[in-house]
């Protein structure tokens, strides 16, 4: 069977990227581990954040599918996963027609979050679905300028994370904020953001080395394009770093031992470093982009737990 007579099922679920998707479910669980541990923990608006957070992914992903071909940085020399508008596999109408609806969704979603966290979640939502859009399209995508690292560690850590605490913290207080009310943002929501952040970045780090050279040629400026493999490498150390020294400042900072459990990823993510360390081509770096994502969503679940266990036990 060729590619282009896939079942249009499997193609929509290559459109979705649902390997994806622990990027956005991660800094939920990480936000709710630590409303959970602060006493704040509200389900509804906690799984209200959960499905708007992958809505939000999705929808990206249909986004970057489709802009990414019409702009021309999809070519047929490019090493990564199966991109269905490109391909021929999926109407570039029908792409845009999903990505659509799914941000829609994600509104619709997000219209119960407003009502639970009142303006600074109108602001987040927004942001978010603007950020999701402006990704690889636009007249400016920043994905194509740089700015894509940033991107993802803004809105898959420090926004995912301390917008899920916000939303679970909010649902206590009575009325409609209007900006963040004392004592639902703290520090520590922050702190605990940046594991997941720098997590997230480090798949879009792997993403952009394999990627360089047909990146290159097609006149799309990723981060791996300007600052080259050797200080894209790193930033991947620094960001695998900055994910094992944040639980550790927990531990210090009183949290109990049990904030130490990502730590016992470090036996996964060593190899997946040297990988990162030593190579460039598709063969290895495709695994290798898998294998992060899966770092991504152990360390996020092991941090989450060891927020929440004291508490609930």
């Amino acid at each position: 069977m060729t590619i282009q007579q896939m079942p249009r099922r499997n193609a929509w679920l290559i459109a979705a990227r649902l390997h994806t998707l622990p990027a956005a479910a991660a800094p939920v669980f990480v936000g709710t581990g630590l409303a959970i541990h602060m006493n704040v923990f509200a389900p509804l608006p906690a799984l209200a954040a959960l499905v708007g957070a992958l809505l939000i992914q999705i929808a990206t992903n249909f986004a970057n599918d489709y802009y990414d071909a019409r702009s021309g940085v999809d070519t047929d020399d490019r090493q990564g996963f199966t991109r269905v508008t490109q391909s021929g596999l999926i109407e570039p109408g029908d792409v845009r027609r999903a990505m659509i609806v799914t941000f829609a969704l994600a509104v619709l979603v997000g219209t119960y979050l407003v009502a639970v966290g009142g303006l600074p979640i109108v602001i987040i939502g927004l942001a978010s679905v603007a950020a999701g859009l402006l990704y690889a399209g636009g007249p400016y995508p920043f994905g194509s300028y740089g700015l894509g690292d940033l991107f993802v560690f803004v809105f898959f850590g420090l926004v995912a994370v301390t917008g899920t605490y916000y939303v679970q913290a909010a649902s206590f207080l009575p009325g409609f904020p209007l900006w963040l009310p004392s004592g639902t943002l703290p520090a520590a929501a922050v702190a605990a953001s940046l594991p997941a952040a720098a997590l997230a970045t480090n798949i879009l780090v792997v993403n952009n080395l394999r990627d360089r050279e047909t990146d290159k040629a097609a006149g799309k400026r990723s981060l791996a394009v300007l600052i080259g493999y050797r200080w894209s490498r790193v930033e991947f150390l620094a960001m695998i770093g900055i994910a094992y020294a944040i639980p550790v400042v927990f531990w210090y900072a009183g949290y109990g031992p049990l904030v130490l459990a990502p730590l016992v990823t470090l036996p996964y993510a060593v190899p997946v470093t040297r990988t990162i360390l030593q190579r460039t081509d598709s063969d290895a770096l495709n695994p290798a982009l898998a294998r992060v994502a899966k770092l991504l969503a152990a360390h996020s679940l092991l941090f989450a737990f060891g927020l929440a266990l004291p508490t609930i036990a």
